[in-house]
């Protein structure tokens, strides 16, 4: 036994000398590599061998003896107690422990996540050093040093900080032309939040949810989460086909339909214009449940935004979510859910069981920055920063992966392309090894549809860093399609 070694682990816990020696040494014991019956040195000795004074080595022992760790017999010396049961013996690295209890099963969808790569061309991440820091940092501290800094940082309304809710009341009415008021707004963290919120709150288990065959697995789980079946839906190129949706409900309950209608995630495409009042038509006549997420509406390139799903609903059966984070950061972590009085109510009574609240501080930073025009000007900047790196994107891909059929896109952050013919999973593993990531069709597959595609993000990485990804992923793609022995297609 290495006493110097205790003294080392003694010293990584707080409090006095005496105490963390104790710890040290029961926590040798609890490793096994001291037994029940092994001889302790003498208080003499290894108060010697670790460099602290014999007094100090009393109280650890009188400590250890008072918890049941050692036994001391006069004239005979000190030992590890005979009644502690026998650990297995292990090395004196620190140990993973096991869950002493037994886990249920759970099953969830696929990672969400490629692995990491030094280019990422991951749909829907946002250039971080691009947000409006100097804006958000003094905002920030408006908010905590400013009036009824105390209050936001006391226990709040579970539906959000109100001046960040007012100002999602004015932003909806004014941009998107949602009918919304106070009542109506409930601040989530982030958009994954705000749907197992709704789901938990208006869906019941066993219940039936149609989503798109295309669709963030990510989502999916949240469903799963809840006990709701999943059924997909496929996606064309007017976005999620309303027709085959009817076929099902003409089969079957469908109590809800959840689906990204402005730039489908992953395809981009938007949902047509006869196709949103067939779908509302429908809602109406069965009474089912449209959770409408509008990821990332201010990123529209060429023309104005389509207004969403919650514009025209006229009869109370759309619950529409929206987040802060593709606008300024992920980490920020911030969401909104736009529903009735009544929906909203719901959603605040389960989330105070759960989470309580949001921070109330960073909610009012940012309700600043909406009120001041600051997030407004930084989406336009953000907009022209995407466009341009679109744009390249697009025109590189068109020089070094020319068997890629693609249109660039009107709005979102990322590339929907084909590979017609190829092994897009063996690309993409390739393109890793090149250290560029992208995400391909079988990460957001459901169903029976295409595997062929690959999303390529763009607003992450600069126009060099596009130029450059690009052109490893057209080495990757002939290295891929060389494996496989399929001579590239070409346009």
């Amino acid at each position: 036994m290495s006493w110097e070694f205790v003294l080392k682990v003694g010293t990584d816990w707080r409090g006095p000398r005496a105490q963390q020696i104790a710890r040290a040494i029961a926590e040798e014991i609890q490793r096994g590599r001291l037994a029940p019956g092994d001889r302790l040195p003498s208080t003499r000795k290894l108060a010697a061998q670790l460099g602290v004074h014999r007094k100090t080595v009393v109280a650890a022992f009188f400590e250890l003896a008072r918890e049941g760790w050692i036994t001391s017999e006069r004239a005979k010396g000190t030992y590890v107690s005979l009644e502690l049961p026998v650990s297995p013996e292990s090395s004196g690295k620190a140990m993973a422990r096991a869950a002493g209890f037994r886990l249920p099963r759970l099953e969830l969808p696929g990672s969400a996540a490629s692995r990491r790569a030094e280019l990422l061309l991951l749909g829907g991440i946002p250039e971080l050093s691009f947000i409006p820091r100097a804006a958000l940092s003094r905002a920030y501290r408006h908010a905590l040093d400013g009036r009824g800094a105390r209050r936001l940082l006391d226990y709040g309304d579970p539906r959000g900080e109100p001046r960040l809710r007012e100002a999602v009341v004015e932003m909806l009415t004014r941009s998107r032309g949602v009918r919304a008021t106070l009542d109506t707004i409930n601040i989530v963290r982030g958009t994954q939040q705000g749907l197992y919120l709704a789901a938990r709150t208006l869906l019941a288990p066993g219940d039936c949810v149609a989503v798109e065959a295309y669709s963030h697995p990510a989502f999916r789980g949240v469903f799963q989460l809840v006990g709701v079946e999943v059924v997909p839906i496929p996606v064309d190129g007017e976005g999620l086909d309303v027709t085959a949706l009817e076929a099902v409900c003409a089969t079957r309950q469908v109590n809800a339909v959840y689906l990204t209608p402005h730039h489908q995630l992953p395809t981009t495409v938007t949902l047509s214009a006869p196709r949103r009042l067939r779908l509302l038509e429908l809602a109406r006549q069965r009474g089912m449940l449209i959770l409408e997420d509008d990821y990332d509406h201010e990123f529209q390139y060429e023309g104005s935004p389509v207004l969403p799903l919650a514009h025209s609903d006229r009869f109370g059966v759309v619950v529409y979510f929206g987040t802060l984070s593709k606008i300024l950061a992920p980490g920020l972590r911030l969401g909104f859910v736009a529903s009735t009085p009544e929906v909203a109510e719901r959603i605040a009574s389960y989330r105070a069981y759960v989470d309580q609240q949001g921070d109330h501080i960073v909610e009012r930073a940012v309700a600043e920055l909406i009120e001041d025009g600051e997030l407004e000007r930084h989406v336009r900047r953000a907009r022209r920063l995407y466009r341009s790196r679109r744009d390249a994107l697009a025109e590189a891909l068109t020089r070094h992966v020319p068997d890629l059929v693609f249109t660039a896109p009107n709005g979102g952050l990322a590339i929907w392309a084909q590979a017609p013919g190829a092994d897009v999973d063996a690309w993409l593993q390739h393109a890793l090894a090149a250290g560029v990531s992208f995400q391909a069709a079988s990460h957001f597959l459901l169903g029976a549809a295409p595997r062929d595609f690959a999303r390529l993000g763009f607003a992450a990485c600069d126009e060099a860093q596009l130029v450059e990804a690009a052109r490893r992923l057209g080495k990757a793609y002939a290295e891929a399609m060389s494996r496989a022995a399929l001579p590239p297609r070409r346009r």
